[in-house]
């Protein structure tokens, strides 16, 4: 689909090409959600920690700049005079492509300081430092005018307070017309085995499949656009495998911290069953217009 044609409505359930969407009746990263053997959490542990640990690695959930790119090519018209909210953007991977790619202003929102900081650095090294705000806040707490952003973009972040409560409560943010994009875990199966089931149950109660989504969509008031599965390599080459020397550097600081060896642990149970069940779940990626 070219992007000025948003009449015709992709989406793909099952590989990596884009299909016609057809309207729907149906009815917490990104990699921080996940449980381990004990079943703890990501949100169990000291929030100093998940900075440190997550702070030395480029993303903090599954993504490319090539899936960044593809989503991106299904909205018209962002230049130097649009604005765009990177919400939950951890450590800026997406903001600064949007920046580089859009020349438009990007407003980089994540709830920890620390990430900020490190997208402040890695802004300056690529140039685009000038063109990106950062704000600490929570995103089931921003407090933005309304219409303020032509674009809303979250990558990994939205299950933090759940696919539907966060199109809903953003879209006053969002000029009338303007787009929004969002990854999100989701079913990729009609059935699955229990024990996938259980561990993203207790993860992401939230998780649906892309017909829920799109259904969700509809209901909050947009247009869906697109939809399309995120490639294997954005969990394993872009998530998982950069954790392995950030987790050796995090125990040798902290290996007697029972709750840092946890948080280890829960890391790498994750993609210990991302490894062993990848087909009947992924990250997809959503772009709508707000009707």
């Amino acid at each position: 689909m070219s992007q000025s044609n948003t009449s015709n409505n992709r989406i793909d359930n099952n590989s990596n090409d884009a299909s016609e969407i057809e309207p729907t009746k149906a009815s917490q990263p990104e990699g921080r959600t996940s449980h381990n053997e004990d079943d703890s959490s990501i949100h169990d542990f000291d929030f100093a920690l998940i900075c440190e640990y997550f702070a030395s690695i480029d993303r903090q959930g599954p993504g490319s700049d090539e899936a960044t790119r593809r989503a991106l090519s299904f909205v018209p018209n962002i230049d130097a005079c649009s604005r765009i909210a990177d919400i939950g953007c951890g450590t800026g991977s997406s903001t600064l492509l949007l920046a580089a790619d859009t020349g438009a202003h990007v407003t980089a929102i994540d709830l920890f300081p620390q990430f900020l900081t490190r997208l402040s650095e890695r802004a300056k090294a690529a140039g685009v430092y000038e063109r990106i705000t950062t704000a600490a806040a929570s995103m089931d707490a921003l407090d933005y005018a309304e219409a303020s952003f032509d674009l809303l973009w979250c990558e990994g972040a939205i299950y933090n307070i759940g696919f539907e409560n966060g199109l809903r409560s953003w879209r006053p943010m969002l000029k009338d017309g303007g787009y929004i994009a969002v990854t999100d875990a989701t079913w990729l199966t009609d059935r699955r085995p229990a024990e996938v089931e259980t561990f993203w149950h207790d993860a992401y109660p939230g998780i649906t499949d892309i017909a829920g989504n799109i259904a969700a969509i509809q209901r909050c008031g947009y247009t869906p656009v697109a939809a399309f599965v995120l490639p294997d390599e954005c969990w394993t080459t872009n998530f998982y495998e950069p954790q392995r020397q950030a987790q050796d550097i995090f125990l040798s600081r902290h290996g007697d911290d029972k709750t840092a060896q946890a948080l280890v642990a829960n890391q790498r149970h994750e993609a210990e069953i991302f490894s062993r069940f990848h087909q009947y779940y992924g990250y997809a990626f959503y772009i709508a217009r707000k009707s």
